[in-house]
């Protein structure tokens, strides 16, 4: 299946971006030759895939930014017939042994976030996913609220987890990122260290942002 190489710039990948605003999934996916899913079920993972296509993302599953050259990440935003995200935008898998513990500037959460494409797409429930069309794309990066704020929120959540709390751990704490489980059943399972420094194995986590950070976020750019 055909996929655009790489961006040289930021320019040029926002420009391609661009080119895609207005169009459905259904104009998209007849032009990378993927068959669109039938099912809501894949949608969001395959909405994704088409993007990394259309764009030239080249990362695949590595810890770096989708666009490894010119070090930004995308990210589609599903959003309601109001302009607001519908759901909260997975970031990266959160590290659960204490092997992999670092600081938030060396953190993939911050790497991944540093500097993002956004890609609003259509995702009200009444409308079929072949007709959803694209929204008009840009690149941020968080200012110094919005990083101390992140910053923030990941620091207290590693702290919990290297303190053997993952277990008390749901979507209730941090107030722009969030732990949610991420895994494909529930029957996956990521070794971990427990209080005690011993090993375990529990469900895999993934870090999640907000709707409600994700919204400042168009606010900002004033795609609301």
């Amino acid at each position: 299946m055909p996929r655009m190489p790489p961006p040289g710039t930021e320019l040029e990948l926002l420009e391609r971006a661009r080119r895609l605003a207005g169009k459905t999934l259904q104009q998209l996916a007849g032009n990378m030759a993927l068959p669109v899913p039938t099912g809501q079920k894949y949608a969001k993972g395959w909405i994704g895939e088409l993007m990394e296509r259309c764009l030239g993302a080249s990362a695949a599953t590595l810890p770096v930014p989708d666009f490894r050259e010119i070090q930004v990440e995308l990210k589609t935003l599903p959003i309601n017939r109001l302009g607001k995200p519908r759901e909260s935008t997975y970031v990266c898998t959160v590290p659960l042994n204490r092997e992999s513990f670092t600081t938030w500037e060396n953190s993939v959460v911050r790497k991944k976030l540093a500097r993002v494409l956004w890609v609003p797409v259509e995702a009200a429930p009444d409308i079929p996913l072949a007709r959803r069309r694209i929204g008009n794309a840009f690149i941020w990066s968080p200012d110094a609220d919005e990083e101390r704020l992140l910053r923030t929120d990941w620091q207290e959540l590693m702290e919990m987890i290297s303190l053997g709390e993952l277990d008390c751990l749901n979507a209730c704490f941090g107030e722009a990122l969030q732990i949610r489980p991420k895994a494909a059943h529930a029957g996956a399972r990521t070794p971990v260290s427990n209080a005690a420094g011993e090993s375990a194995s529990t469900l895999p986590r993934g870090f999640y942002l907000r709707p409600a950070f994700t919204y400042c976020v168009l606010q900002r750019y004033g795609r609301i």
